[in-house]
């Protein structure tokens, strides 16, 4: 599968909320997926898209192996802002350049991270699975629209597209199968593990950090997030429920922004991650090549982890 390189333009003079939809209906999610990621990302859901893999990320925290390996390396409970920081910025170089000039430094600067730790197959193919099923639930609990039929398959290529840049094996074809992986793997491996609830805890409490959540009691904060994660999720993370009036209070607030954001003016103008002010460890510009980790020898002992494989029967769920 390939991908022709076109960079949206700013698109001036789109007056229509529905425009942008009907333009990306007119491509082919099977050719322009880097192109319909890029407006979807930049122009059509950039908020929503950054919470929704935010917490895409955030799931695979309740996986022990990745909690765990995640919280032996210090990377994110002590320095848990630039590493915050460098994975948008990673992520983000990637769409924006796609798969070659800045896209490849980048994707192997990811890459080298990753070969330097005992990381399974296994978990970076449920890790690339939230990536395309977080978003496209978000979108459907709290966007403003749904994703089309033609955003999602476009989704599932280009993670398939970076997934096959990574080395990972046995990628699914498309989203229901990135779904349906994605369930089958949470239910056999959500499980508490004390590294993995530390590095959650130090990702709420960065969240807490955040404008305009900064400007709000950090109580008030943690019960939000935590009514946004499932049962399965607080429970791998021992996280109390908060009660229940609370978490459809804050559910309807998001669906309630949805509904406002619905009646806004079609953007025209590209929303990037490193602009946003969550990103703070780069005031003075970066390089994509020097970010992330630079481990030497072996960080962390390679025979804690073994590769993890899906033994339940994959079928399409929650799709």
């Amino acid at each position: 599968m390939s991908s022709r390189r076109r960079t949206p333009s700013r698109r001036v003079g789109i007056s229509s909320r529905y425009a942008r939809l009907r333009e990306i209906e007119q491509l082919d999610p099977d050719v322009d997926y880097v192109e319909i990621n890029q407006l979807m990302s930049h122009y059509e859901f950039p908020w929503d898209i950054n919470q929704a893999l935010s917490f895409a990320l955030f799931r695979t925290y309740a996986v022990p192996t990745i909690g765990k390996l995640l919280a032996e390396t210090g990377e994110f409970t002590e320095r848990v802002q630039k590493r915050y920081d460098d994975t948008g910025l990673i992520l983000e170089a990637v769409l924006e350049h796609g798969f070659t000039g800045t896209g490849t430094d980048a994707i192997r600067r990811m890459n080298q991270m990753h070969r330097s730790y005992p990381i399974g197959n296994g978990d970076l193919l449920y890790t690339l699975a939230t990536f395309v099923v977080s978003p496209i639930r978000w979108m459907d609990a709290y966007g403003w629209r749904p994703f089309s039929e033609t955003e999602k398959r476009a989704s599932a290529n280009y993670y398939r597209e970076l997934g096959r840049h990574m080395g990972i094996k046995g990628i699914p074809d498309t989203w229901q199968e990135f779904a349906a992986l994605h369930d089958a793997y949470e239910r056999e491996h959500f499980a508490f593990d004390p590294g993995g609830r530390a590095v959650a805890d130090s990702t709420l409490a960065l969240l807490c950090t955040f404008p305009p959540n900064d400007k709000a009691p950090t109580t008030l904060i943690d019960a939000f997030s935590r009514s946004l994660m499932d049962a399965p999720l607080r429970e791998a993370f021992r996280y109390t429920a908060p009660p229940r009036w609370f978490q459809v209070l804050s559910r309807g607030a998001l669906r309630l922004r949805g509904r406002v954001v619905r009646w806004f003016p079609v953007r025209t103008r590209p929303q990037f991650v490193r602009d946003l002010p969550n990103i703070r460890s780069y005031p003075d510009g970066f390089d994509v090549r020097r970010l992330g980790t630079f481990p030497t020898g072996c960080p962390v002992p390679h025979d804690t982890y073994s590769d993890r494989v899906i033994s339940t029967p994959v079928t399409p769920s929650r799709s």
